[in-house]
């Protein structure tokens, strides 16, 4: 069987971790959830569940992954040989990476399309600031791009080939080079607009809001939000932290790793939530318009038509939702392409080309039918609704329920300490603690997320 490579440094994988994390869940999905549950309240509770669910799950798949050795199915044969059956919870969570990454790619191919639109300046053409009906013609310049026949396959085959490069190079010369070089752009960009948009008249209002807790406003369902941004945002469950821990050096201390994973896949947020709500504020947009692809697409270009230099700070901003894309994508293959390598025993090369080259069918597929074949539904949802739907608000959680049982009851304790001390190499006086949380509340508390939409 293929042994795992590891990562060269410790910066190394912490930027591969953390880009693993931050994708376009932090960039939009994030302040549109803290808009839609109250702004600052929601942000509270968001932080708490991050501490409470995030960081003991996040520790508990760090510990599988390393202490495993494998892909993210076969690190449970390694574990307990005698309970092999588990390997299907593994292999559970990989069919779920598998169908959010055919999906997901589509989502990165529009990013690339819309830096390429706002470098090239047409985003903007014929569109003046402030005027009537400039809404509807940024979401008709959106319906151009994204729900046209060719343009959309086009830049999601762009994306899928870039992924397959990078992927080639193997996990130090390819993905963690990469992280290395796109984390610290994504931050340097995220500062800039913080900047920018703290300068803005106004910004002090959207500032409020979002920093400014007002705990009347708060409901069960802004819990449940909370939690399942929490999940989601820090990609529990979805193979990839069991798979990148598999390249962890021995020396690794699992804990510290997961806190400073979750606080800066945290600080993203955040950030993003500076960026956006004094810009919405000063230029007097309405929350409504803080919708996932409505806000990316449609509200932040009407911010930037607003700004001088209006196709820089869109295309910078544009490069930053790019590079979270990228990042997230390459991660998702990883998943399946250690899988792949680890259960054929093929090589590294083998694996990408099995992995990737399907995506190139698959994903345009996806593109389509939120384009022309729209009209063509299943249970009334069209191909990417219904992969966003089954995977993300059915598998991951299930598959972060069957995570919390292995790791709480099935696993030895014994190999849940052995990993968290380094061997007993240190003591931790945060163990208990881990192991019951995965034990008794994150299996509720990811339940809840799962049961939520039927109450």
């Amino acid at each position: 069987m293929a042994s795992s490579p590891k990562f060269a440094s410790k910066i190394g994988l912490i930027a591969a971790t953390v880009g693993s994390a931050v994708g376009l869940g932090n960039v939009w999905r994030f302040p549109a959830e803290t808009q839609a549950n109250g702004g600052a309240a929601f942000l509270l509770i968001y932080i708490f569940c991050i501490f409470l669910l995030g960081i003991p799950v996040m520790t508990a798949e760090f510990a599988l992954g390393r202490g495993g050795e494998s892909d993210a199915a076969g690190v449970f044969s390694k574990v307990t040989p005698n309970h092999r059956h588990w390997r299907m919870a593994g292999a559970f969570s990989v069919l779920a990476s598998y169908l959010i990454l055919s999906f997901y790619m589509v989502v990165s191919g529009w990013t690339l399309e819309y830096l390429i639109q706002s470098l090239s300046g047409n985003l903007y053409s014929g569109i003046h600031a402030g005027t009537t009906g400039e809404e509807a013609m940024f979401a008709s310049r959106m319906a151009d791009y994204i729900a046209s026949a060719w343009s959309p396959i086009l830049y999601t085959a762009i994306m899928v080939i870039a992924n397959l490069g990078i992927l080639l190079l193997g996990v130090q010369k390819g993905i963690e080079k990469m992280s290395n070089i796109a984390m610290p752009i994504l931050f340097i960009i995220l500062v800039i607009f913080c900047g920018v948009s703290l300068t803005l008249p106004d910004a002090a209002a959207g500032l409020e809001y979002f920093l400014k807790p007002d705990f009347s406003v708060v409901t069960p369902r802004t819990l449940i939000n909370a939690l399942g941004q929490a999940f989601f945002s820090l990609s529990l469950a979805m193979g990839i932290l069991v798979t990148y821990a598999a390249y962890y050096p021995p020396t690794t201390r699992l804990t510290r790793t997961a806190v400073t994973v979750s606080l800066l896949d945290l600080l993203v947020a955040i950030m993003m939530g500076v960026i956006i709500f004094p810009a919405v504020t000063s230029f007097g947009l309405t929350g409504s318009s803080l919708k996932g692809s409505t806000l990316v697409f449609v509200t932040l270009p009407e911010i930037f038509a607003r700004m001088d230099w209006s196709s820089f700070w869109s295309a910078l901003f544009f490069l930053l939702l790019t590079v979270a894309a990228f990042t997230s994508t390459i991660s998702l293959a990883e998943v399946s392409v250690s899988f792949v390598r680890q259960r054929l025993g093929c090589r590294r090369r083998t694996a990408c080309l099995i992995v990737v080259l399907p995506l190139l069918i698959f994903s345009p597929i996806c593109s389509l039918s939120v384009g022309p074949w729209s009209d063509h539904t299943i249970f009334g949802l069209t191909l990417f609704d219904l992969l966003d739907t089954v995977a993300t608000n059915y598998m991951l959680p299930i598959g972060g329920i069957l995570l919390c049982i292995y790791m709480g009851w099935v696993a030895p304790r014994s190999f849940l300490e052995a990993q968290v001390t380094n061997n007993g190499s240190f003591r931790s006086a945060v163990l208990p603690v881990i192991l019951f949380i995965i034990r008794y509340i994150a299996p509720v508390l990811i339940a809840i997320i799962l049961l939520a939409p039927y109450f």
